[in-house]
């Protein structure tokens, strides 16, 4: 008993640290964006950043483009990932028997795993042929493409936390409903879809900002050119988002230049748009939390 106590306030601190330490990394990361990326906005007029035009061979600096670049892809990304994650979880947890659950779970893991630099790969190589010779567009490296890949990489993320978010349910629930004459269906949509709704919320919003911070896969099937979206064409039009521009920009930027000083505004923007989105699930959660304590007291 003597010799468990130093081990179990020694364990206790450790993981304190850790909590703490990936607290001020945040912290860092931030202060480190702000220093480099604040003086852009000295060197360059707010009217210039949010300009329509971005390239800075010629010293325009525009990142209007770029937001509603990325914008326009993770929309229609979660356009796609939304239903058939939530429909996916929905089987799973519901519907699916145990053993092809058992089967499907991995899976579905094992996707969320994969490189995002083999999913644009694969892009280049069968979707953006596919779409060019289907839909008949001069280029199949368009903003739709992006959004395919970015809905196929947000999919796993969503249905792991809403399978999560149904299977905390309480059973008596289904049973509850089901001794009342609801059927199945009724059961699934009536009762345990509303019962899980901040967690599944939670899966989109975090399925969102895994859609906004992808670089590879938008960097290698969007086009990557900085086009102005102005209506529903541009999703079959190319396009660049602001990782993108960070990733293929960064390496040959001179240190310290106008154009250096503006890709880490970009990241700034990025940043805060990322931490919106998480802090909006982390509400959404801390309200799931504080309903269910309410009424189990």
């Amino acid at each position: 008993m003597e010799t468990r106590r130093p081990l179990e306030f020694f364990i206790t601190w450790f993981i304190r640290l850790t909590g703490y330490s990936s607290i001020l990394f945040v912290v860092l990361i931030l202060v480190f964006l702000v220093s480099e990326g604040l003086p852009a906005l000295t060197e360059i007029s707010v009217g210039e950043l949010l300009s329509t035009r971005w390239y800075p061979i010629e010293a325009y600096y525009g990142i209007l483009p770029l937001v509603l670049g990325s914008l326009v892809v993770t929309i229609g990304a979660m356009l796609i990932a939304v239903p058939f994650g939530i429909g996916t979880a929905v089987y799973l947890s519901e519907v699916a028997r145990p053993v092809v659950r058992e089967i499907l779970k991995p899976l579905v893991e094992i996707l969320a795993g994969l490189p995002s630099v083999m999913l644009g790969f694969l892009g280049i190589q069968l979707i953006s042929p596919f779409l060019r010779e289907f839909l008949l567009l001069p280029t199949g490296l368009t903003a739709f493409a992006g959004s395919l890949l970015l809905g196929g990489i947000a999919i796993p993320t969503i249905v792991s936390i809403a399978e999560d978010a149904l299977n905390n349910v309480p059973q008596s629930y289904r049973q509850g409903a089901l001794a009342l004459g609801a059927t199945r269906w009724q059961t699934i949509w009536g009762v345990t879809f509303p019962a899980a709704r901040s967690g599944i919320i939670t899966a989109v919003m975090l399925g969102l900002g895994r859609s906004i911070g992808e670089t590879m896969t938008v960097m290698m099937v969007t086009g990557n050119a900085p086009v102005m979206p102005t209506s529903l064409k541009v999703l079959f039009m190319p396009i660049r988002t602001m990782t993108a521009t960070i990733a293929s920009e960064m390496g040959e930027v001179a240190t310290g230049s106008e154009h250096y000083h503006v890709l880490f505004f970009i990241g700034i923007v990025l940043f805060l748009l990322t931490l919106i989105v998480n802090i909006t699930a982390s509400m959404v959660s801390r309200q799931k939390r504080t309903h269910r304590e309410r009424v189990l007291s």
